[in-house]
């Protein structure tokens, strides 16, 4: 009893500083946005929780003080303790010599963890050190780089169940200030394939296996960087430990792609489009987004079909009827509001390889959009691709979609200004997500059809995108976002919870066939984050709440 004393006062002294540092990130929460911390105080009185939700969480997110109260808050979790594992195959750490080699070998000593001390730069010392290796995992870490107390045993757990075909295992991690202190942490994706490509989000935090095999490859001067590239283009996904387990002096930068630049024959290798834009009325709107389609820069034949649903509006159908038919050809259908349907079957009409999918209050201000979607639809591994679409005040409506965010669907970085960083620069790199929208969504018509389209009976109004790029995705077609395409959509800042009474028991129908044929389900702040996670992409610690990608707290 005597000996559980100290555990207890230090259990006590923990909770005490989570509720005082809760308290604090209320307050910061508070004072960043006092009419929204308001509001979702006002929805909370009157019931409305998930509401009440969605409005405070990202406010409690953004705080500067989010950070030390997860950790608070982590330190007084029951956690189990990894046990020690006899069974794990041996872990060598390469230590890239510098400033804080002696911290870093420190370090790995405390955790278990066999250490070399490695040049700064790639030369027959590091060779060496690598073909003596072949047959073991190493630990590519940079000097002032330390592991997180706890950090060995995860590590040897994680490589005792990992499969054969493994080549990289991942951890989080987070900064340390010149104060010591813990800040800025990268809660990352699992592994994708396509946000690597413009962000190292492995080098200095993963384990690579080296093959008896391997002979390995020249490297540049940043080996822990090459080894982890070299590592990740080899058969077998890289596993992602979803924990901090290091502690950085500093990591890489994402690097923001550049325009894409297509050779002659590239361009001459894209495939036909069919343009489809259901529209009804608001010629205000239509007008413009055919006049941009008509200016866009695509070297292949573009057919627009435009699906009037039912329009009663005399300057619309005046337009419409005006249009000239080899521009783009209007289908009627005067049946009532069924998006998915409306799409299904002006896709029956469609000739083109490839299908685009456009709201009509889609404004287009890139003539070079369409290449772009286009180029990335014909991979092999690429279902659905979808833009990065602007509210007209400028920020961003769509960056991608989160499945599971207040237990359905959200766009992910709404809200943020695209010069922004964001959290690490996501909406401005090209990556793989779980779906995009069809307000602009571009996908091969054979892989549509493939898996039957949008759910016209089930989800016809809200949520068949999102149903689409998961059928797609469960077929090995990922969905793609690709910011270099930048559109502006007309839609309303404020649009959100239906308060329609009909729209509202339809929408509530939908959200929930899509939990249950997705899995997806109401997030509790009870809930342990381990264990939730609706979407590979979006690291259970940070919010289900907030499509900001801020910290769950």
């Amino acid at each position: 009893m005597t000996e559980e004393m100290p555990h207890h006062r230090q259990a006590v002294s923990q909770g005490g500083s989570a509720m005082l540092l809760l308290m604090a990130v209320h307050f910061d929460a508070l004072r960043l946005n006092p009419a929204r911390y308001l509001r979702g105080l006002w929805w909370k009185l009157c019931g409305k929780r998930l509401r009440a939700r969605l409005t405070i969480a990202p406010l409690l997110g953004a705080s500067p003080r989010a950070y030390r109260l997860w950790m608070a808050q982590e330190a007084t979790t029951n956690r189990i303790e990894p046990r020690p594992r006899s069974d794990a195959p041996p872990v060598v750490a390469l230590v890239r010599s510098g400033p804080g080699e002696e911290a870093t070998l420190a370090s790995l000593a405390t955790e278990g963890i066999a250490a070399r001390l490695a040049p700064a730069r790639a030369d027959a010392t590091l060779q060496t050190l690598l073909r003596q290796a072949r047959g073991t995992w190493v630990l590519p870490i940079y000097a002032g780089d330390i592991l997180a107390t706890g950090a060995g045993e995860a590590v040897r757990k994680a490589l005792a169940e990992t499969a054969d075909t493994t080549r990289i295992i991942y951890a989080d991690d987070d900064l340390l200030g010149k104060d010591g202190q813990r800040r800025d942490p990268h809660f990352k994706p699992d592994w994708n394939a396509e946000l690597y490509r413009h962000f190292d989000y492995l080098s200095g935090t993963a384990l690579i296996h080296l093959s008896k095999a391997d002979n390995t490859a020249p490297l540049a001067d940043d080996w822990p960087a090459s080894l982890a590239r070299q590592a990740a283009e080899c058969r077998g996904q890289p596993v992602h430990l979803r924990e901090v387990l290091y502690h950085r002096h500093r990591r890489p930068k994402p690097q923001r792609p550049g325009p894409l630049k297509l050779t002659p024959e590239e361009r001459r290798s894209l495939p036909s489009v069919s343009i489809i834009v259901p529209t009804r009325n608001r010629v205000d709107l239509l007008r413009p987004c055919l006049e941009g389609i008509a200016a866009t820069d695509y070297p292949r034949r573009k057919e627009i079909i435009v699906i009037d649903n039912g329009s009663d509006e005399p300057q619309t159908l005046r337009y419409l009827a005006d249009l000239d038919p080899d521009f783009a050809r209007v289908v009627v259908d005067h049946g009532p509001f069924n998006f998915a349907a409306l799409n299904n079957s002006a896709v029956t009409e469609a000739s083109g390889d490839l299908l685009c999918f456009l709201n009509n209050d889609i404004e287009i201000t890139d003539p070079q959009w369409l290449t772009v979607m286009a180029h990335q639809a014909m991979r092999a591994d690429v279902g659905a691709v979808g833009a990065q679409l602007l509210y007209p005040d400028g920020r961003i409506q769509h960056a991608g979609v989160v499945v599971g965010i207040g237990g359905g669907a959200a766009h992910a970085h709404r809200l943020l200004k695209p010069d922004n960083a964001g959290y690490f620069h996501r909406h401005a790199l090209p990556q793989f997500v779980s779906a995009v929208t069809a307000a602009c969504m571009v996908v091969h018509k054979s892989s549509f059809l493939a898996v039957r389209g949008f759910d016209a009976e089930d989800l016809p109004v809200s949520f068949n995108d999102v149903d689409l790029c998961l059928k797609l995705n469960a077929c090995g077609w990922q969905s793609l976002y690709e910011p270099r395409a930048q559109l502006v959509h007309h839609e309303s800042v404020s649009r959100g919870f239906d308060r329609d009474p009909v729209g509202a028991k339809r929408q509530a129908r939908e959200l929930a066939v899509l939990r249950s044929r997705w899995g997806v389900r109401e997030p509790s702040p009870d809930d342990d984050w381990r264990s939730w996670q609706a979407d590979p992409f979006h690291h259970p610690a940070l919010s289900p709440f907030s499509e900001q990608f801020e910290l769950r707290v």
